[in-house]
């Protein structure tokens, strides 16, 4: 089953989208983008258990989806 990861990816002379990617495991979600997003770094990625859109998020493996404007803050530490 495939877990939902948040992502914003930071491009060459600026910020990129805010972006979700459907994977099975934190490691296959950066894979998946790392070859979307080949000459960017991906930055924050976390399991956004907290975070709700009614944005399309897609439903297969390797679904990725851009969501320009929307922001999140990925915690910063666990809570203790």
């Amino acid at each position: 089953m495939t877990k939902l990861f948040i992502a914003q990816v930071r491009r060459t002379g600026g910020s990129g989208p805010l972006v979700t990617v459907r994977a099975e495991a934190e490691g296959e979600a950066r894979l998946f983008l790392a070859a979307a997003y080949p000459d960017a770094e991906i930055t924050g990625l976390a399991e956004p258990s907290d975070w709700t859109s009614d944005a399309d998020t897609g439903t297969r493996t390797g679904d990725i989806r851009e969501h320009p404007g929307v922001s999140w803050q990925p915690p910063s530490s666990l809570a203790d």
